[in-house]
């Protein structure tokens, strides 16, 4: 079961981007005890996501499209925040 950060993570970015493939995979527990592990189990993610909205934008652009998308959560609510946006077909 994902927790809520997850859950809003997965929605903001559906709606953001109608990804074709989102992966929202919860790093906390690989950070149990480092910086910015808070003891919430929702402080560090990775995610994996692939959309048409990507197709022929640089990589830097493509993180900072899905940060906008997240708002606060990335350095907020979300310690580290580990990116991977592809177009369909990369």
């Amino acid at each position: 079961m994902t927790g809520p950060v997850a859950q809003e993570i997965s929605r903001l970015l559906t709606a953001a981007f109608a990804p074709t493939r989102l992966a929202v995979i919860n790093d906390s527990e690989k950070h149990h005890g480092h910086a910015g592990h808070d003891g919430s189990g929702e402080s560090h993610f990775t995610v994996e996501i692939e959309s048409g909205a990507f197709a022929g934008v640089a990589r830097l652009e493509r993180q900072r499209m899905v940060n906008r998308a997240l708002g606060d959560i990335p350095g907020g609510r979300v310690h580290a925040l580990a990116i991977k946006a592809k177009a369909p077909g990369e």
